[in-house]
C-alpha cells in the first residue's frame, strides 16, 4: 500500500547511489545477489538472538533491492535480472519468520508457520496475476518501471519491512505481530484474487 510513496521518497538517493555503483563497475545482478546474501545473514543473526544487528542487515538488504532496479534502469534491464530479483526476494521474505521460529521453536513456530502460509497466498496471487497479465499484454500504470506486472495490495514491501523491523525491536511480541501481519496479508490475498477475477473476465 505504501510502496509508491516510499519509492518516490527515496528515489533521488537511490539513483545517486546506483550511479556510484555503476561507476564502480558493479552490475544489477551482483547487487541483487549481494542483497540476498545480506538478507540471509539477517536471518542467521535473528535465529541466534542478535535482533538489532539482524534488523540493520534487513534494511541493508532492502537497500540493495532498491539499488538493483535503479542500476538496471541506468544500464539495460533484462528478463533474467527481473527473474532473479523476484525469486530471491521471496526467499528472503520467507527466511525472516523462519529465523524467529528457529530462535524459539516452542513460542514462535506456529505463528511463523501461519505467517509463512499468508506469504504463500500473497506471493502466489501476485505471481499468478503477473503471468496472466503478461499473456494479455497488460502494463502496470502504477509501477511502469517493473520488469513484470506489479500488482499492489494492502501489504507490500514497505509494510513487510516495517513489521520485520518491529519484530526485531520487540521480539517478545513476535507472536502478536506475526498474527496481525498474517491477517493483513490475508486481506491482500482476498483483494488480489478479486481483482484478478474481475480483470480476467
Amino acid at each position: 500500500m505504501l510502496d509508491r510513496t516510499a519509492t518516490a521518497l527515496i528515489k533521488p538517493l537511490v539513483t545517486r547511489l546506483a550511479r556510484a555503483l555503476l561507476r564502480a563497475g558493479l552490475s544489477a545482478n551482483q547487487v541483487t545477489i549481494a542483497g540476498f546474501l545480506i538478507g540471509f545473514l539477517a536471518a542467521l543473526l535473528i535465529a541466534n538472538g542478535a535482533y538489532m544487528t539482524g534488523a540493520a542487515a534487513i534494511f541493508a538488504s532492502r537497500l540493495c533491492d532498491a539499488l538493483d532496479g535503479a542500476l538496471a534502469r541506468l544500464t539495460r534491464a533484462t528478463d533474467r535480472g527481473g527473474f532473479l530479483d523476484i525469486a530471491l526476494d521471496f526467499l528472503f521474505y520467507a527466511s525472516i519468520p523462519l529465523a524467529f521460529a528457529f530462535n524459539d521453536p516452542a513460542r514462535n513456530a506456529l505463528p511463523a508457520a501461519v505467517l509463512l502460509a499468508a506469504f504463500i497466498g500473497t506471493s502466489s496471487s501476485f505471481l499468478a496475476f503477473a503471468v496472466i497479465a503478461a499473456k494479455r499484454g497488460m502494463v502496470s500504470v502504477a509501477y511502469p518501471d517493473k520488469s513484470f506486472f506489479f500488482l499492489g495490495g494492502l501489504t507490500e514491501a514497505t509494510e513487510t519491512l516495517a513489521f520485520f523491523a518491529a519484530m526485531c525491536v520487540w521480539p517478545a511480541h513476535f507472536i502478536e505481530l506475526a498474527y496481525v501481519f498474517a491477517a493483513l496479508c490475508g486481506v491482500t490475498v482476498i483483494t488480489r484474487i478479486w481483482w484478478g477475477w474481475r480483470a480476467f473476465s
